[in-house]
């Protein structure tokens, strides 16, 4: 019967991830999913959850303004520390049979105050009390996008045997959470609006670094960051627009002769000399050094 609702939960997830664009609203976690005409609780108040009917575990969570100092070890495996300083609370004692018979997991990550990025599947594969901590391993699964709910999901595998792959995967899908986590706090703060032309769909929206993260200064923070629909992120990437330490955008000057249709002339031309959309918060507002540093590399471009 575990393994039957555990399957059903990774199904939902699934059409959870996908619907909400990769970040999934706490209040829909809370809400669940239904099997048999009994509703799951994805989430609880604790991070170690269990809903009743589950021998074991579904999920762990890293909430954004945790206590607990959870982390990436150095091998690139995440360390999830244990509920408490007791390795005998029936929540540890849950991960640790969880770990015993390689059962999968989600993993919550919060991006946000009540919005989390699913991760599945997950198992624990080590126990560390003299941490107070276990390790946990993505499936490599999760490396080749989001799974069917099939059994596949729940096979018991050997973590050992495939260490590398999963230490690979786990490490992927760390960068993967920082970049969908800049992401989030991007969008949010630019009330999820497009800072050019002002579209205001949050799933056609993305985060632009102003400064590309493999750089010195791309730090995945907001002042490096503009909110931009995905034509207006694609051609500020491209050089095609530019943005002036003023807040000005530029338009590139053999753009700017071009004759085409509409979308040319309003989505880009029309752009010109406009003031961007900033964020209420001046400290979410892009960094005028980094766009100086950016601006330079689009006006040697045109």
């Amino acid at each position: 019967m575990d393994d039957e609702l555990r399957i059903a939960a990774f199904g939902w997830i699934a059409e959870q991830h996908s619907v909400h664009g990769g970040v999934v609203p706490r209040s829909e976690l809370v809400h669940g999913f239904t099997v048999g005409g009994r509703r799951f609780a994805a989430v609880g108040p604790t991070g170690i959850w269990r809903p009743r009917g589950f021998q074991l575990p579904l999920s762990i969570t890293t909430a954004p303004d945790s206590p607990y100092d959870d982390s990436w070890t150095p091998d690139e495996l995440l360390r999830y520390r244990y509920r408490g300083s007791d390795p005998a609370h029936r929540d540890n004692v849950g991960l640790r049979e969880a770990m015993r018979t390689r059962t999968p997991l989600i993993y919550f990550f919060g991006a946000m105050p009540n919005r989390y990025i699913p991760v599945w599947p997950v198992f624990i594969l080590e126990d560390r009390p003299q941490d107070l901590s276990f390790v946990v391993a993505v499936d490599p699964a999760y490396a080749f996008g989001v799974g069917a709910p099939t059994a596949d999901l729940v096979t018991k595998l050997d973590p050992g045997s495939a260490l590398g792959i999963q230490r690979y995967v786990t490490s992927v899908t760390k960068r993967r959470l920082h970049q969908a986590t800049f992401r989030e706090r991007v969008v949010t703060a630019y009330a999820a609006t497009c800072t050019l032309c002002s579209l205001r769909h949050r799933e056609l929206l993305d985060a632009a670094h102003i400064i590309p993260d493999a750089q010195h200064g791309g730090e995945p923070v907001v002042p490096n960051g503009l909110c931009l629909c995905k034509i207006h992120h694609a051609a500020f990437d491209q050089n095609i627009i530019g943005v002036s330490p003023d807040y000005l955008v530029h338009v590139r000057s053999d753009i700017l002769e071009e004759v085409d249709g509409p979308m040319l002339q309003h989505g880009l031309q029309g752009l010109h000399g406009k003031q961007i959309l900033l964020p209420r918060h001046r400290t979410d507002r892009p960094d005028r050094d980094r766009l100086s540093m950016r601006f330079e590399q689009f006006r040697k471009a045109g």
